[in-house]
């Protein structure tokens, strides 16, 4: 009888064990604000990292085309946006838009081009050394933004 008993007390102790603990009277943790960053946020700068990482190895440049759009002049229904990265740390820059969507990788003092749609509305976002850059911007002709820290 006490080997029975001494067995399921083992066996409701392994179990419970298992379970895991639960702190039902702990406060809620307060949640971050959507749209803040910590600076020294080291989390958001890593991934940064792990998207340029992946993005450079497969992206393809428009450099050609927007060369033509710089020194030509865009006649078309296309034009370029050029942005100049002067800072110490690689980007990843979202352009989005009525029926448009890239991501370009950027790395450090490096230059990154698009060619886009003329005459519509382009949020252009990204995080460059911890800092949030966001633009919301009508594009007609050709556009450059230098980014530095």
């Amino acid at each position: 009888m006490k080997k029975t008993i001494l067995f399921y007390s083992f066996a409701l102790a392994i179990l419970l064990n298992s379970c895991g603990t639960t702190n039902y009277r702990s406060t809620p943790t307060a949640k971050r604000p959507v749209g803040i960053i910590r600076s020294g946020a080291n989390n958001s700068t890593s991934q940064v990292e792990r998207e340029y990482s992946a993005l450079i190895k497969t992206y393809k440049s428009e450099t050609a085309e927007v060369l033509t759009d710089l020194l030509n002049g865009s006649d078309g229904d296309r034009t370029s946006i050029t942005v100049e990265n002067n800072s110490r740390c690689n980007m990843v820059l979202t352009i989005s838009g009525n029926n448009y969507f890239k991501k370009i990788p950027i790395g450090t003092n490096k230059i990154g081009t698009a060619m886009v749609p003329k005459n519509q509305n382009y949020n252009l976002s990204g995080m460059l050394c911890n800092s949030v850059y966001q633009k919301t911007k009508f594009i007609t002709t050709s556009y450059n933004i230098k980014l530095s820290n």
